[in-house]
């Protein structure tokens, strides 16, 4: 096998994710949060009602997960995402013809194991089978991608929900949706480039240098050990936290549009905190080279609670609303990088994957919880004040728990079990 050509297949397949994660998790994913409201007020829905099937979606998501992983190591991973688009979009057009909530409830099945495939698996599995080399290069420019499909599409769909209403919105999205991924995935997208006779990226370095030194041993702390110790469960109290508080990124909508603003400006507004999204996500990736992963948490908790801060004060300016939502936007990128770049520096990557996987046990119950939470509260109380309140006390309890798990670190590691 070699690896000879000029422009390496491995970029084109990254280049395909990028685009199918632009429009299913930034496009779908993200859009839903502008139906909200249309929906809420002409079906008679409360919000809070309205938002348990995100709860639903969150509930499937993590029994499908590892059935998911067992299928992508078996079956072709172009049949499998070209099913997960359909299952995903499609059910997010179905949504257009929904006249109750249970119909929100049902479709939010298909929905999430689409999801999963799609939104959630294929871009990890993918780039590690086909970047040995660039790999974190590769995954920042995916989550780029993320950021950017939300950016673009969200203050597109608010104007078709302006000017055609929630029900055509949803239809043409999600048609329009599998109309481009699928092309993409048919084109661009390959399991292992093994299948087309090449070596992954940077794999002819590595066997090109028959003399080098062998690679060190991963080092760190044995999941066994990660999962008995305090640095743990100040992670997993971490992880609940912060997803809490990036939950209600699906609420700036409705929030926007309680506070007199238009479905399109709600729309722009879903479009700058996506930005903020993809400035989050290269701004902690840097900063968490040059100061560390701890400081680069306390950093983001404090840049959110200048954000809720001028939420709570100055919302009614619609210059510092935007600004604001961009700031939350920065603090929301932490669930997808910090999360990783905190459980390695806390455990090292000798058993990563392990602790990882048990740590985001907070993510998963925060999804279930605080999406919906949110909406019972604005429905008992009229406003989202009260929630915002809730996030400010959260960021700050997050930076106690940030503090709480590197002291954590230093007693596994007094202890001689971080080797």
């Amino acid at each position: 096998m070699t690896n000879k050509k000029k422009i390496h297949f491995g970029w084109w397949v990254l280049i395909g994710i990028s685009l199918m994660l632009a429009f299913t998790r930034g496009g779908i994913n993200s859009s839903g949060a502008l139906f909200l409201t249309p929906v809420s007020e002409d079906l008679d829905i409360g919000m809070g009602s309205l938002t348990l099937y995100f709860s639903v979606s969150s509930i499937v998501t993590m029994l499908f997960l590892p059935i998911a992983g067992k299928m992508m190591a078996k079956y072709d991973i172009r049949l499998l995402l070209i099913a997960g688009v359909i299952l995903q979009a499609g059910s997010f057009a179905m949504f257009g013809l929904m006249t109750s909530v249970w119909g929100w409830y049902l479709f939010a099945i298909p929905m999430a194991m689409g999801s999963v495939f799609v939104a959630t698996m294929a871009g990890p599995v993918l780039i590690n089978n086909w970047f040995k080399k660039h790999n974190g290069l590769a995954m920042g420019v995916m989550m780029a991608f993320v950021g950017i499909g939300g950016a673009v599409i969200s203050p597109i769909v608010g104007n078709l929900i302006a000017n055609n209403g929630w029900r055509s919105s949803y239809i043409t999205l999600g048609l329009v949706v599998i109309a481009i991924v699928i092309p993409i995935i048919i084109l661009l997208i390959r399991m292992a480039p093994q299948q087309i006779g090449l070596l992954p990226i940077g794999m002819d370095e590595v066997k090109e240098g028959a003399n080098e030194a062998p690679v060190e041993p991963n080092k760190g702390v044995l999941a066994a050990v990660a999962r008995k110790s305090s640095a743990f469960y100040a992670l997993v109290i971490f992880f609940f936290f912060i997803t809490s508080i990036a939950s209600f990124g699906q609420h700036i909508p409705p929030f926007a549009m309680g506070l007199g603003y238009t479905v399109q400006f709600a729309g722009n507004a879903l479009g700058i905190w996506m930005f903020g999204l993809l400035v989050g996500a290269i701004l902690f990736g840097f900063l968490s080279d040059k100061i560390g992963a701890r400081n680069t948490a306390i950093f983001s908790m404090i840049t959110g609670l200048i954000s809720i801060g001028l939420l709570l004060t100055v919302a009614d300016n619609s210059t510092i609303f935007m600004i604001a939502i961009g700031f939350f936007g920065i603090v929301s990128a932490s669930v997808g990088t910090l999360g990783p770049i905190l459980t390695t520096a806390l455990f090292g990557n000798k058993e990563f994957s392990q602790i990882y996987a048990t740590a985001a046990i907070g993510l998963a119950v925060a999804g279930i919880v605080a999406l919906p939470g949110y909406g019972f509260v604005f429905d008992l109380t009229g406003s989202y004040t009260l929630v915002l309140y809730t996030i400010l006390a959260m960021l700050v309890i997050n930076i106690l728990f940030i503090i709480l798990a590197f002291k954590g670190k230093k007693k596994l590691q007094k202890a001689g079990l971080w080797n």
